[in-house]
């Protein structure tokens, strides 16, 4: 389907029926826009995925500058609109599983769900540590929760069943505080029930170094362990001053116990000794049990973002000088962390330096997922189906 930057209802409909007439001709077509030829060996395997299940490859963008009424504020959770978040979110899912109804959309999502399993959201707190945080730093906002819990509840699914977290940090009051009742939330013990790190055999990430590095030993935290299923909400952040951009990847560092001891190998930066081109510790800690297999949907928190990874938000050029008010959405892990670090790095001012997407080449050698990277940006992909929406009025 052709990227452009406002796609209607009606538009959507009837690009999505001249897309499944050409799957039956071509089943490629269902999952990629190249024809088989033209595709690079390393894609091929994913044809073979549940054909119900979005394809890899495809990021949906949304965007709607009502989301928010932010003009600079501190407190920038205070300025976001609940009902057009709402909107992105339904919208969003619908054109990422080809669906006319959310209902349809999360069944294509989690096609087996049964009630009573319990479904993990992990949200990225960084930059809080107490349960009063109010320092303006970038940190999740409680909106585009809400708006999957009430997907979600249309499958059946009890709002106690789903489990907000970030093992490692601080889910504070403004965040929780704004929640639809009954949502579970698990931090690092500072203001929720503890995560907590058990010491079971299938707690340990297996991690798969070449000769002469050394990774300290990991556990993956007892939220997942629990959960059947997994949706990853990173925030877009630039300026890292290690990775240069963490996004999907590197949120799970609030997944695990330690993760402080991974930044020497993720330096794309400094580059200090443990440091490889040829391996990244993200790509083992995604090939866990317990994160990648369970992981039904990634949705990039955009609606601020940050230009500077733990700095207050501020507006982007490249969105007009305006905020982002975007979220994006896909069920391949690496092709939409490939479309926000084109995001980030096309934005001026932030510090991307050379290789900070490396490690989403490894993840798609491992067949974790589409790679593709447009520089300078353009907005067109040739092999990520990367469709953006526009619902501003």
């Amino acid at each position: 389907m052709k990227s452009n930057d406002s796609l209607s209802r009606r538009d959507f409909l009837l690009s999505s029926s001249l897309l499944l007439g050409s799957a039956a001709l071509n089943p490629l077509y269902r999952f990629f826009k190249k024809a088989p030829d033209d595709l690079p060996e390393i894609y091929l395997p994913f044809v073979a995925r549940d054909t119900n299940r979005p394809p890899m490859g495809r990021v949906i963008h949304v965007r709607s500058t009502s989301a928010t009424s932010w003009t600079g504020q501190k407190y920038f959770w205070n300025y976001v609109n609940q009902n057009t978040v709402n909107s992105m979110v339904d919208q969003g899912l619908m054109l990422l599983t080809m669906t006319d109804s959310v209902t349809e959309a999360w069944r294509a999502l989690i096609p087996d769900y049964q009630i009573g399993q319990k479904i993990a959201i992990k949200v990225n707190f960084n930059n809080a540590t107490s349960c009063t945080d109010i320092d303006g730093g970038i940190d999740a906002i409680i909106e585009p929760v809400n708006a999957l819990v009430s997907g979600l509840e249309l499958i059946g699914v009890q709002r106690s069943d789903v489990c907000v977290y970030d093992a490692v940090r601080a889910l504070p009051t403004r965040f929780t505080g704004g929640a639809l009742n009954g949502i579970s939330f698990y931090d690092g013990g500072y203001c929720q029930t503890t995560a907590g790190f058990s010491t079971e055999p299938d707690s340990y990430i297996t991690f798969h170094p070449p000769p002469g590095v050394s990774i300290a030993t990991e556990r993956v935290t007892d939220v997942l362990r629990s959960a059947s299923y997994l949706i990853n909400m990173p925030i877009m952040k630039g300026d890292h001053p290690f990775a240069g951009v963490t996004l999907g990847f590197k949120n799970h560092f609030g997944s695990i116990i330690s993760p402080g001891g991974m930044h020497k190998h993720i330096d794309v930066v400094g580059k200090p000794p443990g440091y490889r081109t040829d391996y990244n510790p993200l790509v083992d800690i995604y090939q866990c049990p317990h994160i990648g297999a369970k992981t039904v949907l990634t949705v990039g928190d955009a609606i601020f973002a940050a230009i500077h990874y733990s700095h207050a938000p501020q507006t982007w050029s490249t969105f007009g000088n305006q905020l982002p008010n975007s979220l994006f959405f896909s069920a391949d892990p690496v092709a939409i962390d490939c479309v926000m670090h084109d995001y980030v790095l096309a934005q001026p001012g932030t510090n991307v330096p050379s290789g900070a997407n490396n490690y989403l080449v490894l993840a798609a050698n491992a067949r974790l997922g589409v790679f593709e990277s447009v520089n300078p940006w353009s907005s067109s992909y040739s092999i990520i189906d990367y469709q953006k929406l526009d619902l501003t009025p």
